[in-house]
């Protein structure tokens, strides 16, 4: 039987729907708590890609209950230097346990008001908040104890990693709109929590220039970082000073990241390893020397130096945006694009020895002002990025906030309006706050630009756009691509369709006619979380009928969309427009295979399997971009002989 009542007993659900379910009615009664928690989301600003800001956590109320009881073990973790172990946390509610009771995992251990900050004024709350800390993530009661609304009891296992403090587990019931502590567990922690972890790679500013970031708990005051590194031969031939950065709260622009989501990011630690030999091997640790002589170690690693720029040889690089964090303990279960984020992860680290560089083209984390994410996404690729250059483009959801100077006046950061990503990764940008830059690799130019701010004719991205185009020797490095976050070129995406542009307006009008005078082979943009091809189409119109080899004279550019790393996909218009080829509504990533000068391999991969969906080839000589396109775009010349 199903009983619908208004409580009015705080002890209940304040101002929520009481859903009674007798045990043969579970299936009918799980709905329309669905159908509950989806009108609550709506009355609430949530942001849908990131799950903790589902949480109301500066309405909960303390309600301690001497009748719950919780428990976390082991209380020590990491003691054979793991940067992540599994915590049993163990629980009991013997009057009124429901199937909204949900436990979530704070981090530092210490969450009450007396940390509090004072509110900016668009957060607009309601009452003095009793907590004000968002947890790290979350779980519902019965998510490994189907019983436990009846029983009252029940386990889950979280994996926690080093995040330089200690945590608590506080139990919940309430629903995670109207959350009413009930407990608190025990304190555990990580043997060593300030141990440096995390280290990821990035090409510098020139192309033989390898930095190596990672994030520790220790200041300059409490040690020196630095790295020893060598060759494969002489493993500890040189040690290199790094440079050290954080941030504040104060740093940030807005809620959640400057209120509930802050968390205490760390330090943040670079080296830049320079003059190195191309193709060489070399081994590298990250390390702190402490202030009497001893030194705390990071692990092991190593990475090949890039090539040479021309250099003939095979070089594989992966491209993707949108991918995100998942939970391998299913924590977060709001966060519905946890399997896809897992599984390209899951299939770059399988295929990592074919991998030569990453380009991950924004929407990184999604962590959207909850720090603490940051910290479990460099976890997540730490096996990956501390072997291959990791490279990175600002997305929405690092970027855009509104009183700042970001092209898009929208909320998508999350109040970190680009310090995370611009902190967290070494990019070779010429300033940090305009993410924009080249970068050579081997037999390929990229230019990467920021789609979050201005593109457009005559402003100061556009001449960099125009020059990172111009400034490539095509001898030396035929394979020309431009990447980008949202899609400044061609998509079906529905609600570009539904604007009429079927790309960010104004972007081809700005930008085609580079692409086209320059002869940019691929544009990459993610944003879109699918994967569309087009064919080589300029304004609007396919110059070229091949669709798996393309060769002879340059046409025109092939735009890609591969957004669909992790996030939730994005659903195609039904408009089948002329210049779209294939298309694929799955989650997955793209690779480029350069095999010389001439040859160049695309293919599309989904990340369930790893297999290929789709994939054509580009073979074009040097005398295929000197002179006209298809098109009959020409150089100047002159009759004078």
């Amino acid at each position: 039987m199903l009983h619908f009542l208004w409580m009015s007993d705080f002890n209940c659900f304040t101002g929520q729907l009481f859903i009674d379910c007798a045990m043969e009615r579970k299936g009918i009664c799980f709905l329309l708590l669905l159908l509950v928690v989806h009108i609550k989301a709506l009355k609430h600003n949530i942001d849908i890609h990131q799950p903790l800001s589902k949480i109301a956590i500066h309405r909960t109320a303390i309600l301690l209950d001497s009748s719950v009881s919780i428990d976390a073990t082991p209380v020590l973790l990491g003691l054979e230097g793991k940067h992540a172990d599994y915590v049993t946390v163990t629980f009991k509610r013997p009057i009124g346990a429901a199937i909204t009771d949900w436990i979530g995992v704070f981090s530092p251990a210490s969450f009450n008001a007396s940390v509090c900050v004072e509110d900016l004024p668009v957060t607009n709350r309601d009452f003095p908040p009793l907590l004000c800390t968002a947890p790290i993530k979350y779980q519902y009661a019965n998510y490994s104890s189907q019983n436990y609304a009846s029983s009252g009891e029940g386990f889950l296992k979280f994996r926690l990693i080093n995040q330089r403090a200690d945590f608590a587990f506080g139990y919940f019931s309430g629903d995670l709109y109207n959350p009413v502590l009930l407990a608190v567990s025990n304190t555990v922690t990580f043997a060593d929590p300030k141990r440096p972890a995390y280290p990821r790679l990035a090409i510098g500013n020139v192309w033989n220039e390898v930095s190596i970031t990672w994030t520790s708990g220790y200041s300059l005051r409490e040690a020196t970082p630095l790295v020893i590194w060598g060759t494969e031969e002489k493993k500890d031939a040189y040690a290199s000073g790094a440079g050290t950065l954080s941030f504040t709260q104060k740093d940030m622009c807005g809620p959640p990241a400057r209120t509930v989501g802050w968390r205490d990011p760390g330090y943040i630690h670079t080296v830049s390893l320079k003059e190195l030999w191309p193709n060489t091997r070399y081994h590298y640790k990250v390390a702190h020397r402490l202030q009497n002589g001893s030194f705390i170690w990071g692990r092991d690693g190593f990475f090949k130096a890039p090539p040479f720029p021309g250099e003939d040889s095979l070089q594989r690089v992966v491209i993707f945006g949108d991918m995100g964090k998942g939970e391998q303990d299913g924590s977060n279960e709001y966060n519905n694009f946890q399997p896809a984020a897992l599984n390209t992860t899951y299939r770059l680290k399988e295929d990592l020895e074919n991998i030569d560089l990453v380009l991950h083209i924004g929407d990184i984390c999604y962590a959207n002002g909850y720090i603490s994410q940051w910290d479990q996404f460099t976890e997540q690729i730490e096996d990956i990025a501390s072997q291959v250059p990791y490279m990175i483009a600002s997305g929405n959801h690092e970027r855009d906030w509104p009183t700042t100077d970001s092209f898009y006046k929208n909320t998508d950061s999350g109040g970190e309006c680009g310090v995370l990503a611009e902190t967290m990764f070494n990019m070779p940008t010429k300033n940090k706050a305009k993410f924009w830059y080249g970068l050579d690799y081997g037999m390929f130019h990229f230019c990467f630009a920021d789609s979050e701010h201005d593109w457009r004719e005559g402003t100061e991205q556009h001449k960099f756009i125009e020059n990172c185009l111009a400034s490539v020797d095509r001898q030396r490095q035929p394979w020309l691509i431009f990447v980008a976050h949202r899609v400044l070129g061609y998509s079906s995406d529905k609600y570009y369709a539904m604007e009429g542009t079927f790309g960010e307006p104004l972007s081809r009008e700005s930008l085609q006619k580079l692409w086209q005078k320059y002869k940019v082979d691929l544009a990459l943009f993610g944003h879109v979380h699918n994967y569309e091809r087009t064919c080589p189409v300029y304004e609007n119109i396919c110059v070229s009928q091949e669709r798996e080899h393309y060769s002879g004279t340059f046409n025109a550019t092939i735009h890609l969309v591969v957004g669909g790393a992790g996030a939730s996909l994005s659903e195609y218009t039904p408009i089948q427009t002329d210049w779209s080829i294939f298309k694929d509504y799955d989650h997955g990533f793209s690779k480029l295979t350069a095999f010389n000068h001439s040859t160049l391999l695309f293919e599309y991969k989904r990340s369930s399997d790893g297999k290929v969906y789709d994939n054509f080839w580009i073979s074009r000589e040097y005398k295929d971009v000197l002179g006209c396109d298809v098109l009959k775009n020409c150089p100047s010349t002159t009759l004078a002989s």
